[in-house]
Order: C-alpha cells, then structure tokens, then sequence
C-alpha cells in the first residue's frame, strides 16, 4: 500500500470525478465512475510503485522519502516491480473492458509519461523536471472525461491546463521546504539550482497562469456559480505566492509549506466548483 502513494492518488482522483460530472452534464453512469475511479487508483499506483523501484536509491537519502518501504528495505525491489507492472496492466485492460479505449490508452500513456519520462528521463537531468512531468498528473482529467465520452474537448484540455500550471507553484513550494534533501540526493529542483527569489517569482508567474486557465474554463462549459467561485479560489492562490514573494525579497522566512497546503485546498475547491455549477445549471 505504501508504495503506491495513497495521499497523492487522493488528489489525483478529486480531479477525476467533477470532470466526468462536467462531460456528462451531470452524474454519469454509476458504474463507468465506479470503474474509472479504480482503474484510476491502480494507474496511479501502478506509476506511483514504479516510480519506488527507480528512485530507491534518492529515497533512501532524503527525509521526505526515507519511511518508504524499498528505502527502508522492507519491499524487495524485484518485488516492487513486480508490483507496479502487474497494477498498470489490470488498470489498462479494466478501463479497456469496461469503459473504451480512448480512456485505457490515455491510462497507459499516463503511466509510462510518469515512469519513463519524468523520473527517468527528466527527474535527475533538468530543474523543468516537474514542469513537464507534471503533466502526468493532469491525465486523470482527460481519462475521466474520455471515460464518460469517448471524446476530448477544449473544456478537458482547459481543466488539464489548470493542473498543469498548478502543478509548479504547488510542488516548488513543497521543495523549498525539502531544498537541503534534494541537494543531498543530486536532484536538481529549481530550489536547488536557483536562488531563492527566482524560485519565489516563477512560482508567482505560474500561480497566475493557474487562476488565468481556470477562469478561461467560465466561457466554455461553466456558468457564473463556477465563474464566482474560480474567482475567489485564484485570488488566495496568486495572494499567497506573492506573499511567498515579498518575504523572499525580504529575506524572511518564506513559509513555503503554507503555500503549499494552500494550493492543495485551492485544487480540491476549483474541482468542487466545476461539479457544484454543474448541478445548479
């Protein structure tokens, strides 16, 4: 179980449901969201096991990753590989079976993006590493969707944008707070290679970026309880990354983690409002 990450898997699916809710104009059929919410969870885990065998040798260096099982030799790591592979093949031949396979080669896609291009490919070799591997945790939007429609659509493509532009600003956050680990470990996080005030701006230019994407999704597919409410949520983002901006430029203590914990209420919210309008419209 600790291997797939449980609390990251949690987030992932509170962008999967409110998106199917959006594709279906309401509550889809009980079972496609019963069977995409689990192929989900495994997908996830499956990437999230994978993602345990390869870093193994980082996670056991760092304070953050050093209670995972591979880390503290409680998982073999053939195990483990194992492990992942066997979860990845059940999430891609169920959503397959069950849903279509519009949805099951998105899931697969999004697997391998996170294993083979994030953490083999980008992790260790460049400070975009979370820019662009980011991009795997947007999947679970145009899966739900393609789920429910057996399509994609600008208003998907608008939701992916706004975890794509999310995923910066909420993860450098969480990496200022753990800069001394990843420095230990050789991975080159933004904090680590940049000073702390470029660090404090881009997160500022992409927490922007977030609430500007979320409100273009107002026009496309949304009415004014998700406009009004989009409004409010982007508004606390952007204030709490120039807050982290001004302390930074200060020299203070930039409380990185209360952006951090932030952005991940923010996230939650803007997907409850998508589902919310949905209803009331």
């Amino acid at each position: 179980m600790a291997l797939t990450k449980p609390r990251i898997i949690e987030l992932l699916l509170v962008t999967t449901l409110p998106a199917m809710i959006l594709a279906a104009g309401g509550l889809p059929k009980w079972w496609v969201v019963a069977v995409t919410m689990v192929g989900g969870t495994l997908a996830a885990g499956s990437a999230n096991a994978l993602n345990c065998y390869l870093d193994r040798d980082i996670d056991a260096l760092m304070r953050r990753t050093g209670h995972r099982p591979l880390a503290r030799h409680e998982v073999s790591p053939r195990g483990a590989l194992v492990f992942g592979i066997v979860l990845g093949v059940v999430a891609v031949a169920v959503m397959g079976a069950v849903t279509n396979w519009l949805a099951a080669g998105l899931t697969a896609v999004a697997i391998a993006f996170y294993v083979v291009v994030y953490t083999m490919l980008l992790k260790r070799r460049t400070a975009q590493n979370i820019v662009w591997g980011g991009a795997a945790g947007c999947m679970p939007v145009l899966i739900g969707w393609s789920a429910v429609t057996n399509s994609l659509s600008w208003a998907a493509l608008v939701l992916f944008g706004v975890v794509f532009f999310w995923t910066p600003p909420h993860f450098w956050a969480l990496a200022i707070r753990y800069r001394e680990d990843y420095s230990n470990a050789g991975v080159p996080m933004l904090p680590v290679v940049a000073s702390p005030l470029r660090v404090a701006r881009e997160i500022t230019v992409y927490a922007w970026l977030t609430a500007l994407t979320s409100l273009a999704l107002w026009p496309i597919a949304t009415g004014w309880v998700y406009g009004v409410l989009a409004i409010g949520a982007g508004a606390a983002l952007v204030a709490a990354a120039h807050r982290l901006l001004l302390r930074t430029a200060r020299g203070l203590d930039a409380k990185p983690m209360q952006l951090f914990h932030l952005s991940n209420s923010y996230l939650a919210f803007v997907f409850v409002a998508v589902a919310l309008d949905t209803f009331v419209r």
